[in-house]
């Protein structure tokens, strides 16, 4: 279908299509600067592109025009995807994208303060994970890894200017024919941070809010607290290195980020897991899911008070943790996964002891669902709060079960299958108003499938290797090793020159705990990518938090940011 939309774009654009590529499955046109706004618009409005998933930067130092952005569109109602591409010289500015998608104001953000390429037409272009102090731009060729910079002072997100403009929008809103109002001036409003030393934005998040009393007017997010470069780093390390670090994106969930990573690689090379690896990497990969979900719950009811629910979920969570340790020998950051198979094998006794702690998280859902499902402070909490539609979500660029609560039933493990998913039957949970109670009530819902899900992979997982037999992606057995010359080389080349992947680009991509977790990756046929860049799922996702506060009391602001489920290490990278 991308192909066909491909040549349906050549047949009304003509020559202002520059190229057109296919490659991996992934189907690219080239545009200029000048055209790159009624393409977009064309995708969106003719081709049902409803989602801009992700803009990514690229450096090439020794081209005329240095720079290259890639946009990621994907149609939900006509099922497909397609990457348009511009070329940007240094310092000439790349129309924005804003007017056409929500999602477009921090993906655009993010490829000005990492490269400095500028938008024109962006209502706000700053940087977003850098700090405001910080000169020169990461992820150029030219800017040395080791160069940190410190952050001195803080940034006021509001101005004088916006909390004048905040009182007046307030006073239109809040006149009617009739009514008597008092005049809200300027100085009768509040700015607070909610975060980051607040207990619900665990010391990496940041809302300056602007309220009239307790209700929010106004809120503008900071993120970039635990900011990393994880895409720098990428490009510093083999790609082999790079897998310890997809633990640290997403940590409540590491095996899941490890096996969407090593698939993105795997797709480079054209080849797939082996059986027995791609059904191991389904188990690991939905109980990564439920603790994911697990935590998400359990924290958001503790925001909300209810501290009870929490006993009841969390010791299925540590029950978990521990088969995951005894698996990789790590708790938390897992590094499971390899490029082209699995570290090892299960352990005797995997299969039985997981089946036992299913039946611990089928009582415990069972008993938090009695709990909060018809109790009255949970829905006065949590109804109608943070709610969004089918349609602004996909503008926003959410993916996942907060997208499934908005009542749209997308799982990428159905609609794109992988590692065997399209074996196995499982439900998808949707909600009805995209609110709060909605999205933690699509978790609670989704855990029971990912059990359901686990139980059936248990049942016929295959027998076989957990590698492929390609010594060019996996390290030779100890015996060749230890006993030949080839075998001895073969692990030399592989740790010190690093796997050499096939030049070309391809994004892999597959669905995480938060929603679409993506790897769009550039070999230059060497042992490390040229680029790696991540389309983390609660990015665009927190984007959005503003406009879902605006107009409610500030704790509705808790109950929301917990339902949204904010990694700040898949946030920020």
């Amino acid at each position: 279908m991308s192909q066909q939309l491909v040549e349906r774009l050549q047949r009304e654009f003509g020559d202002r299509i520059l190229a057109a590529t296919g490659m991996h499955g992934d189907e690219s046109v080239t545009v200029s600067r000048q055209d790159l706004p009624l393409v977009l618009a064309h995708l969106r409005d003719q081709e049902g592109c409803e989602q801009l998933s992700d803009i990514v930067g690229v450096d090439h130092p020794e081209r005329a025009a240095r720079f290259e952005v890639v946009y990621l569109l994907r149609s939900y109602s006509k099922r497909h995807r397609i990457q348009v591409s511009v070329d940007a010289p240094e310092d000439e500015p790349v129309p924005t994208a804003c007017g056409l998608y929500r999602s477009a104001n921090w993906h655009e953000r993010e490829v000005y303060d990492l490269f400095g390429i500028p938008f024109s037409g962006h209502p706000d272009l700053r940087r977003i994970l850098c700090h405001h102090q910080f000169e020169g731009h990461a992820l150029r060729k030219d800017y040395p890894i080791e160069q940190g910079q410190e952050c001195t002072r803080p940034e006021n997100l509001f101005s004088d200017e916006d909390i004048a403009h905040a009182a007046r929008r307030a006073n239109e809103m809040s006149s009617s024919p009739g009514a008597v109002v008092d005049e809200l001036h300027p100085s009768d409003l509040l700015t607070i941070n909610l975060g980051p030393s607040h207990p619900a934005t665990h010391g990496a998040l940041r809302a300056e809010c602007l309220l009239d009393g307790e209700t929010i007017l106004d809120a503008r997010t900071e993120i970039g607290y635990i900011h990393r470069c994880f895409e720098k780093e990428a490009e510093d390390h083999t790609w082999a290195q790079v897998m310890p670090y997809t633990d640290r994106l997403n940590y409540c969930s590491a095996m899941l980020n490890n096996s969407i990573y090593a698939m993105a690689v795997e797709k480079m090379f054209g080849v797939e897991a082996t059986p027995r690896a791609q059904a191991i990497r389904v188990i690991v990969s939905e109980l990564s899911r439920i603790i994911d979900h697990l935590v998400c719950v359990c924290t958001n009811l503790v925001d909300l008070g209810a501290l009870t629910n929490y006993w009841y979920l969390y010791n299925v969570r540590e029950s978990i943790y521990q088969s995951l340790e005894k698996l990789c020998g790590s708790r938390l950051t897992t590094n499971y996964a390899r490029i082209g198979g699995m570290s090892h094998d299960l352990y005797d006794g995997f299969e039985d002891e997981i089946r036992v702690k299913l039946q611990e998280l089928e009582q415990g859902v069972t008993d938090v669902t009695k709990l909060v499902a018809r109790n009255r402070i949970f829905l006065d909490r949590t109804v109608g709060v943070g709610a969004i539609s089918t349609a602004d979500a996909l503008n926003w660029g959410y993916t996942g079960p907060c997208l499934r609560a908005t009542g749209l039933a997308w799982d990428l493990r159905k609609e794109a299958p992988y590692s065997g998913y399209d074996q196995y039957e499982f439900d998808i949970p949707t909600g009805t108003n995209g609110d709060t109670q909605d999205r933690i009530m699509v978790r609670m819902a989704e855990m029971v499938q990912s059990r359901r899900i686990i139980e059936q992979v248990l049942q016929k997982i295959p027998g076989g290797p957990v590698d492929l037999d390609d010594p060019r992606m996996v390290l030779p057995p100890k015996a060749q090793v230890y006993g030949s010359i080839e075998g001895v080389m073969n692990q030399f080349k592989l740790i010190f020159e690093g796997i050499q992947v096939p030049a070309g680009r391809g994004y892999g991509f597959g669905e995480g705990a938060n929603g679409e977790l993506g790897f769009y990756c550039i070999s230059d046929g060497t042992g490390h990518p040229y680029r790696m860049k991540v389309r983390p799922p609660c990015f665009p996702i927190f984007s959005s938090f503003t406009s879902l506060v605006q107009g409610r009391m500030l704790p509705d602001a808790i109950a929301t940011l917990g339902s949204l489920n904010i990694i700040a290490g898949e946030l920020d990278r």
